[in-house]
Order: structure tokens, then C-alpha cells, then sequence
């Protein structure tokens, strides 16, 4: 009798290790799918952030460029007041690129014309971004401010 509930003992003992084994294996197959959502996640957070960023910028810009001055902005000293909202503020993975804008007056500068001041910069990523990047070519993102000249 005490040879079979040592045998029992001794089988279950086993199966317990067995399936901690298992575990570990199932562990290491799925922690690189964890991971690269992870990332992925923090990515995708960094690239909604500098979106905001950007279009701040513009909005800042387009404000600046179209409120009562005497004399008005140039549109070189617009393109000067979104590029500074930029300073520092961006977050991107290995050297950083410039934020390409443009202002276009070419509706005049009376008041009641539009402003428009676009911001187009691209995104190089961390991690997952970075090797999307590689494969499909850098993510652009663009941001449009559109206000009326007061």
C-alpha cells in the first residue's frame, strides 16, 4: 500500500515539473509578440503627441500672424514663431528632423483674408516605429492652421 502512494506521489511530482516547463516555453514563445504591442503602444503614443505638438505650432503661428500689429508679421517672422513652439518639444527615435513650415498669404492681409500655416514633419519612431520606418518609409505627419486676418 505505501509503495503505490509513493509511486502516486512521485507521478504527480513529475507532471508539476512537466508543466512548469511548459509554462516557461509558452513564456518565451509569446514574451516577443508582448513586447512589440508594448512598444508598439508607446509609439504610437509618442506620434499622437508630437501630432498635438504640431498642431499647437500651427495654431500659435496662424494667432501670431493674424491679430492687430502695425506693421503685421512677415511671413518669415511666422514661420520663426512656430519653429520656436517646436524648440525641444518633439519626440522622436535617432537624430531629429526639422519641421518643414510654410506660410501662405496668398489671399492678401486685409482683415477677413485667410491665413494658412502647414507644418509637415517626419516621424522616425523608437522602437517598433523605426523598423515600420525602415520598411514603408518615413511616417509624415502634417498639420493645417487656417484663421482670418482680424
Amino acid at each position: 500500500m505505501k509503495r503505490r502512494h509513493r509511486a502516486a506521489r512521485a507521478r504527480a511530482g513529475t507532471t508539476r515539473w512537466n508543466s512548469r516547463g511548459v509554462v516557461a516555453l509558452e513564456f518565451v514563445l509569446v514574451l516577443p509578440f508582448l513586447l512589440i504591442v508594448l512598444f508598439g503602444i508607446i509609439d504610437t503614443s509618442f506620434l499622437l503627441c508630437d501630432k498635438a505638438i504640431l498642431t499647437n505650432a500651427s495654431r500659435e503661428a496662424a494667432r501670431a500672424g493674424v491679430v492687430v500689429r502695425v506693421p503685421q508679421l512677415t511671413a518669415a517672422q511666422i514661420r520663426s514663431v512656430a519653429l520656436n513652439y517646436l524648440q525641444n518639444g518633439l519626440v522622436t527615435g535617432g537624430t531629429p528632423t526639422t519641421p518643414i513650415v510654410t506660410v501662405d498669404q496668398s489671399a492678401g492681409t486685409s482683415p477677413g483674408d485667410p491665413l494658412k500655416v502647414t507644418i509637415s514633419y517626419q516621424y522616425q519612431g523608437l522602437v517598433v516605429g523605426s523598423m515600420f520606418s525602415s520598411l514603408t518609409g518615413p511616417v509624415t505627419v502634417t498639420t493645417v492652421a487656417v484663421m482670418d486676418y482680424e
